[in-house]
């Protein structure tokens, strides 16, 4: 009752026509770029990582901030009405 119905596959006929290409030997630079480019990866993911760490300290550090301006704004009221009667 629930079961999805799926439709039928349909399998469409393969061409028998085989191309090959020749390809020239790739000259090699005397110097891989493998691990500069490991190296590179690794900075990124490094740097990637510091800013997150930052940003959370930073929003950390504003939380604290406008909590502690809240309490000081709340504390003056009550020292101030209690001066007042």
């Amino acid at each position: 009752m629930f079961r999805p119905k799926l439709p039928d596959v349909l399998t469409l006929p393969t061409p028998t026509v085989t191309h090959q290409q020749m390809q020239a030997p790739v000259s090699s630079a005397g110097r891989p770029g493998a691990p500069y480019v490991g190296i590179g990866a690794g900075a990124v993911a490094a740097v990637v990582v510091v800013g997150i760490v930052l940003t959370a300290l930073l929003a950390a550090v504003a939380v604290s901030a406008v909590s502690v301006a809240i309490a000081a704004v709340v504390l003056r009221s009550l020292v101030n009405g209690a001066h007042k009667r």
